[in-house]
């Protein structure tokens, strides 16, 4: 599904990622553990292009979104993001918060259709061989009230279907990056990347947001997961990559890396953290 190769990232002088390669297997959950300022944040962020890599190619579904010709905003569509901060609206309530994605994009494409068809009707007056019209299922109206169905639904999952018309400002930090995880989920991505899920929780909601992701990897969502918990990557990922100092130093299946390390820098960051 993702295909890094030879990933670099530098900021200035400051090299943060200094060639990864990996790939990332539809259906696998991989999780990156490794001390704070290794590269994991940057390399999560740059699957997605948030971060524009410096050199190197991340191919997803074939395409090479690190190439600055490709229209990014397009194949995001399909890569679900979850920050540590939430990164809510707090001027919108939670339904609108989950539904301003879809909604917007799918207005959008709609009014690029019909901009297109109407040239193409312009051009059918004239010529003798008639342009299809670009299909329309959907109205203004109809986009608008999926996109709350389907909101109220993934709401309805984790219980909190009454604080559809609350504001952030009044919802426990649990519950907020629920709300950031099934925002993510309204668009259907084929891939979701999790940066560092839990770090701004209290510990008492960390369970909660843990047990949601559990869920999404037990329905064989593809997931990449910054992660500082060790028994959360080892009960859930598939594989856990190693980081440190901008590389991937080891990668192996949970059950191999944590107990059975191969690289004396791993050996030495588990020793302090388990």
């Amino acid at each position: 599904m993702i295909d890094v190769i030879d990933l670099k990232k530098s900021f200035g002088s400051l090299e943060v990622l200094r060639g990864i390669t990996t790939t990332i297997k539809e259906g696998e959950k991989v999780a990156i553990i490794g001390p704070s300022g290794s590269g994991k944040s940057t390399f999560l962020r740059c699957l997605n292009c948030l971060e524009d890599p410096t050199s190197g190619s991340i191919i997803f579904e074939g395409v090479d979104i690190a190439d600055m010709k490709v229209d990014i905003n397009i194949h995001r569509r399909h890569m679900g993001m979850v920050f540590q901060q939430f990164n809510l609206f707090n001027n919108k309530t939670v339904l609108g918060n989950i539904t301003l994605a879809p909604v917007y994009l799918g207005i959008h494409d709609l009014r690029v259709k019909q901009f297109k068809n109407f040239f193409i009707r312009i051009k059918n007056l004239f010529s003798r061989k008639k342009t299809p019209l670009y299909e329309i299922t959907k109205t203004r109206r109809q986009i608008i009230d999926e996109a709350n169905e389907n909101a109220m639904r993934l709401l309805k999952r984790i219980g909190l279907e009454d604080k559809a018309d609350a504001y952030p400002s009044t919802l426990s930090g649990g519950q907020k990056q629920r709300i950031a995880i099934i925002r993510s989920l309204a668009m259907n991505p084929k891939v979701m990347l999790f940066d560092e899920p839990t770090s701004a929780l209290d510990p008492e909601m960390v369970k909660e947001v843990l047990d949601l992701i559990k869920q999404l990897a037990d329905e064989g969502m593809t997931m990449v997961i910054v992660t500082h918990e060790m028994g959360f990557a080892r009960e859930v990922a598939t594989r856990v990559l190693f980081m440190d100092e901008g590389r991937i130093v080891e990668e192996n299946t949970p059950q191999e890396l944590f107990t059975n390390p191969q690289h004396p820098r791993t050996k030495e960051f588990l020793s302090k953290v388990l």
